[in-house]
């Protein structure tokens, strides 16, 4: 592959990441204030139910996925047919990892810690892709900066860990109630 094409190649990827991360911002954003507000009564209930099985959005997502997957492997979209099947992934990723906490503990509440630092994590991925240029290239000019940036990380972990923590200590039970007075 030439240089050049190897780089348009690499730069698309990175603008499709850029989609991609922003609509799965977007989404989990989306996802968590429709909930919060439905529970709270302040909207029509918009749950999808088969008999008493209520459907959780994470299913939408794995749908979704199933089908920007295969189209992306049977049709591989170039222009702007690509751009839109980012935006459709950054979605349907979304919608899954909101719930991912439901993943690891079927029948869990909505509210769980692990749905959050799936999120994080996903997003912090689709922005390395996004944004960062080539790793190698990064560790080998800007060592220093590798350094300060990995200790910066490490440091957010944690922050955001016991962050996190307090929080679900304090809006914990109040979500929970939530949760659970808005079942049918």
């Amino acid at each position: 592959m030439s240089t050049e094409l190897h780089h348009l190649t690499r730069e698309t990827a990175h603008k499709l990441a850029r989609y991609a991360l922003f609509s799965f911002i977007v989404t989990f954003i989306l996802a968590r204030i429709f909930v919060f507000l439905i529970m709270a009564d302040m909207m029509p209930n918009l749950y999808f139910f088969v008999g008493h099985t209520h459907v959780h959005h994470l299913n939408y997502g794995i749908f979704l996925l199933a089908a920007v997957g295969g189209y992306s492997v049977f049709r591989r979209p170039t222009g702007r047919k690509a751009e839109i099947t980012a935006l459709l992934y950054g979605v349907a990723m979304g919608l899954t990892f909101d719930e991912f906490g439901m993943w690891l503990h079927l029948g869990g509440s909505y509210w769980q810690r692990a749905s959050v630092d799936a999120v994080i994590v996903v997003s912090a991925l689709f922005a390395l892709v996004a944004f960062a240029r080539s790793l190698r290239r990064f560790e080998k000019k800007h060592l220093r900066a590798f350094l300060v940036l990995l200790v910066m990380l490490i440091g957010f972990c944690v922050v955001i860990n016991l962050v996190g923590n307090r929080i679900g200590d304090v809006m914990g039970p109040t979500l929970h109630d939530l949760e659970v007075d808005s079942s049918p």
